[in-house]
């Protein structure tokens, strides 16, 4: 799950902008984004054919997911601190390369470890992708159209977080479960030619230090904003990672239907994200922890009553929406928690969203695996009660001695 917004443009300086817009290159880049969230949420919509195909547990078969966060969480952290003078564009280029081989190898893969393999390699590109993207869109356009160019890139993210899970299902369902990794190859290798060819020459300026990451790290309310991730990501990912499974056997629903479900959450997610942004700029607390106490009442109805198509539905459609709510207010809660140290505030953020995800897997599958289809779900509820609780009680009043009225 993806969780940059625009409010980080105004923390870092755009010294080295391009005096004409890059479009081409925003684009190349956003579909890059595109691709690599898509693959990385493809699993979400696959767990059981992608178990019954490998000849594993769908509890073990989730820790696909779990693979690719826990990579994705130190590579991008590591790649700010060790690119060093390489340029961006070689770095972005690698990184493309690194995603073509890991989809490929998804694809084909024939036992758990190698599909575990393939995802770690695809963690390496998302999270150094990730890592760089605010800061490559800054350099291709002028100042005064950063605003702009950014709202592109994470376009990309966002169509991503709706279409990957229903996308995956459907493909699984009428083809396979490798089709959808192999049209995920495809994509990826589009994206790599795009960024051939539209990305110009970008040298290394000055990255953030070890003793940034430890000055923004001392700030309580960065620290009260990493707490509320760990807990509504992992209760959130615990929750969605086997989200078919329980559909399969609750509501008995079949993979055209379950595609359509997953649509439902991802459409709704998108309006959470659009609202989001709204209350975020009155109350990035509110924003943040109302979204997680909405995903925790839609998890504990979906565990208890989701037997029935039409509270499925219901309580789908809200989970959405409290999820894509969640990543735009939590963003903003950290640029304006630490509007001097942007940079590594997003780097933070970025991994806790990924070592959280990973954990959240992890946990998922345990309780799948031992105590039956509703624990995962339950485990959603419990965790993002928790983080919402953290940020309501901790956070609004530490937003309110920030900005007083």
């Amino acid at each position: 799950m993806s969780c940059k917004t625009t409010t980080d443009i105004s923390l870092q300086p755009n010294t080295d902008a391009q005096d004409k817009a890059n479009w081409p290159a925003v684009f190349a880049l956003s579909f890059g984004l595109f691709s690599l969230v898509t693959t990385e949420l493809l699993p979400i919509g696959l767990i059981t054919p992608m178990a019954a195909g490998l000849g594993t547990s769908e509890g073990a078969t989730g820790q696909a997911i779990t693979a690719t966060a826990l990579i994705a969480a130190g590579a991008g952290p590591l790649l700010v601190l060790g690119s060093g003078r390489l340029d961006r564009q070689r770095l972005v280029w690698i990184l493309g390369i690194v995603f073509c081989a890991a989809s490929l190898a998804c694809a084909l893969a024939t036992s758990l470890p190698a599909l575990l393999a393939a995802r770690a390699l695809l963690g390496v590109a998302l999270g150094g992708t990730w890592a760089m993207a605010i800061a490559l869109t800054m350099r291709l356009v002028p100042k005064n159209r950063v605003p702009q160019a950014l709202v592109v890139v994470f376009t990309g993210v966002s169509v991503a977080n709706v279409i990957a899970a229903p996308l995956g299902a459907y493909i699984g369902e009428v083809l396979s479960w490798r089709a959808s990794f192999a049209i995920s190859t495809l994509c990826a290798c589009l994206a790599l030619a795009g960024q051939i060819l539209t990305l110009p020459k970008l040298p290394a300026t000055l990255p953030p230090t070890i003793t940034m990451f430890r000055t923004t790290l001392a700030h309580p309310a960065m620290v009260i904003g990493l707490v509320t991730v760990l807990f509504v990501l992992v209760g959130n990912t615990a929750g969605i990672s086997f989200i078919r499974p329980f559909l399969e056997t609750g509501a008995q629903l079949d993979g055209k239907t379950i595609s359509v479900v997953l649509l439902i959450f991802g459409v709704a997610g998108f309006f959470g994200n659009l609202i989001s942004g709204r209350i975020s700029s009155v109350s990035a607390a509110l924003g943040a922890g109302g979204g997680a106490m909405v995903i925790a009442g839609a998890t504990v109805v979906l565990a208890g009553h989701g037997t029935t198509l039409v509270v499925v539905v219901a309580a789908i459609a809200v989970w959405g929406f409290g999820i894509g709510a969640f990543p735009v207010a939590i963003s903003s809660w950290s640029a304006q928690a630490v509007p001097d140290q942007g940079e590594t505030a997003g780097a933070l953020l970025s991994a806790g969203f990924q070592i959280a995800i990973a954990g959240g897997a992890v946990l998922g599958g345990v309780m799948i695996d031992g105590f039956g289809m509703t624990a995962p779900l339950y485990c959603a509820g419990f965790g993002t009660a928790v983080g919402a609780c953290i940020m309501l009680a901790l956070g609004r009043p530490s937003e309110r001695q920030r900005n007083p009225q």
